[in-house]
């Protein structure tokens, strides 16, 4: 139970899908205004399709669910950085707008961070919009610091 909301995390199945993919438009907050709403759309459920399709315990999926539905999703990976390290990543980690502010994202985050420490990895990286800042302020308060940032310029 989750802030007084009767909460199950437990691996994806795969009649979750449809559920999970109703979820894509969440991963568009905090992308930047100017880029193709269309586009931002297709890419954010293209994420989550190929997280389902490749869902293993090397790439785990978790969904959280209230009253049999699931209200959230999370993905992890290992990932290589640029700099010769490899690296946990979290992929997607989304909850329905109905169900924010109440554990649930934090529920979430811990399974991959606790899938990440059972494997070994000394270091877990996630990718967000620098306009979401309700996620990066939840992100902030889990100990994740900013690594890197992207930068671009209208032509």
């Amino acid at each position: 139970m989750l802030r007084g909301v009767p909460t199950e995390i437990r691996p994806f199945v795969p009649t979750d899908t449809d559920e999970i993919l109703s979820l894509a438009l969440r991963l568009t907050i905090g992308v930047a205004d100017w880029r193709p709403a269309s586009g931002v759309a297709a890419a954010a459920h293209g994420w989550l399709t190929s997280s389902l399709d490749s869902a293993s315990e090397d790439h785990p999926v978790w969904v959280a669910e209230v009253d049999g539905r699931v209200v959230g999703v999370v993905t992890a990976c290992a990932r290589d950085h640029w700099s010769g390290e490899r690296d946990a990543y979290v992929g997607e980690l989304v909850v329905h707008e109905d169900h924010a502010g109440r554990g649930i994202g934090r529920a979430l985050l811990s399974c991959a961070e606790d899938w990440a420490r059972g494997r070994g990895f000394g270091r877990l990286r996630l990718e967000t919009g620098e306009a979401n800042r309700k996620a990066r302020a939840f992100y902030a308060r889990r100990g994740y610091v900013t690594e890197e940032v992207v930068l671009s310029k209208a032509l």
